[in-house]
């Protein structure tokens, strides 16, 4: 039987089969190579496969991003970390304008196999630009797929499948859940599909669809609910661009009331897109408003408040409790 690891571990495991099956895979980022990355899940990497494969850059995001496009254009499978996604606005001009746009811009004569890997979500006690959410902003490029893994699992398969897209990937990871959700895996190279959900749980009284940290809060208040007598469908969203819309409109049209968690803010999100794609395809279904439980619409606070600002199980459960009672 495999050992349980943890999702960072899982990360570590999916990046050295990477660069053990294909000499085209390259690492780089701040502190990746000697220190194995700011969360150490690069660690070991640079040891076993040489400074050549895994790569310490200086602290200058445009410029990771920009050399990761040059070296996709030319045949390379580059991954480059992001040491945490509120440093990643310097390099959104090289993925938006060019990593996102070299199959379009070159009538596909030119694709871009890229990885950006980036932690990213609060519940770590970190300072200021170190918890942000801002996944919606990437999901609205066309070109760009963004996947945020939940589980030690999914994090192995879906790295596996990002590094060998022939289109550039976001890879967001959940820091909040890095050690403390574990389970087995094999070391065996088995790939996930990018652009499905993934069902966690089967149930009849409502949908609840989240992704990335915020699966585990939803999971515990699916239990609480079942011994309750409620019935709860929970759906891993995994994929944010290309979105498994059916999955999640044939739920509700089963279940009839849904309830989106997120911890990102809670305006122009991802939720606010599913909210209002099952609206227009599930309006005759629906048997209560749908429900949006998210953080704020304000800056991520320090570490004293995070807790007040991301959603908690409880905040879920009086969710589900109001689109129960809805007539």
């Amino acid at each position: 039987m495999n050992t349980a690891i943890s999702l960072l571990e899982a990360i570590n495991l999916a990046l050295a089969q990477a660069l053990r099956s294909d000499p085209d895979v390259v690492l780089l980022g701040e502190d990746i190579g000697r220190n194995g990355g700011v969360f150490r899940a690069t660690a070991g990497l640079q040891d076993s496969f040489g400074e050549q494969r895994v790569l310490d850059t200086p602290l200058a995001e445009a410029m990771i991003a920009g050399l990761a496009v040059g070296m996709a254009c030319q045949g390379l499978k580059p991954v480059a970390e992001i040491q945490f996604m509120g440093f990643i606005f310097p390099a959104m001009e090289q993925l938006v304008c060019h990593a996102a746009r070299m199959r379009n811009r070159t009538r596909s004569r030119l694709s871009c196999p890229m990885v950006i890997r980036a932690p990213f979500g609060g519940g770590i006690h970190a300072p200021e630009h170190h918890s942000e959410s801002t996944e919606a902003l990437f999901a609205h490029i066309p070109g760009l797929k963004v996947v945020i893994p939940s589980s030690p699992l999914r994090a192995y398969g879906l790295l596996l499948s990002a590094i060998a897209d022939p289109d550039p990937v976001l890879f967001l990871e959940p820091k909040r859940i890095y050690r403390n959700v574990k389970e087995p895996v094999a070391d065996n190279g088995t790939r996930l599909p990018i652009g499905q959900c993934y069902t966690l749980q089967q149930g009849n009284d409502v949908t609840l669809v989240s992704w990335g940290a915020m699966i585990s809060e939803t999971l515990t208040a699916a239990e609480q609910l079942a011994a309750q007598g409620v019935s709860c469908e929970v759906i891993d969203l995994v994929t944010l661009n290309p979105l498994d819309l059916d999955t999640v409109l044939q739920s509700v049209n089963r279940t009839g009331r849904l309830v989106i968690i997120q911890e990102a803010p809670r305006s122009c999100s991802v939720g606010a897109e599913i909210a209002a794609s099952v609206a227009e395809h599930c309006l005759l279904s629906l048997q209560a408003p749908i429900q949006r439980v998210s953080g704020y619409d304000t800056v991520m606070p320090y570490f004293r408040l995070e807790q007040h600002y991301l959603p908690s199980t409880a905040s879920i459960l009086q969710a589900v409790e109001s689109t129960l009672e809805a007539l």
